[in-house]
């Protein structure tokens, strides 16, 4: 069970990181294209884009959907961290 937290654990860090990675990515000029900058747009999309369709743009322009994705992301990784740890300690 341990293996099973810690498994969890790396993953929501994981995909902060990448979440990230993205917002700072967004802001160099890279071609869209490259193949790296594919991968961590289809990491990342499946998370930033239902939120893009609530969230709307900050003043039209800054888009603050990463920020939310984080924040969210830190929500429910506690939470499943919470329910593991008590399903294994009990």
């Amino acid at each position: 069970m341990a293996f099973l937290i810690n498994f969890f654990d790396l993953l929501f860090t994981l995909l902060g990181f990448a979440i990230i990675a993205r917002a700072l990515v967004s802001w160099l000029p890279i071609d869209r294209y490259h193949p790296a900058i594919r991968i961590l747009d289809q990491i990342t999309e499946p998370i930033l884009a239902p939120l893009r369709r609530v969230i709307p743009p900050l003043g039209g322009m800054m888009d603050i959907t990463p920020i939310i994705a984080l924040i969210l992301i830190q929500i429910v990784q506690a939470l499943v961290h919470n329910v593991l740890v008590s399903a294994y300690y009990g």
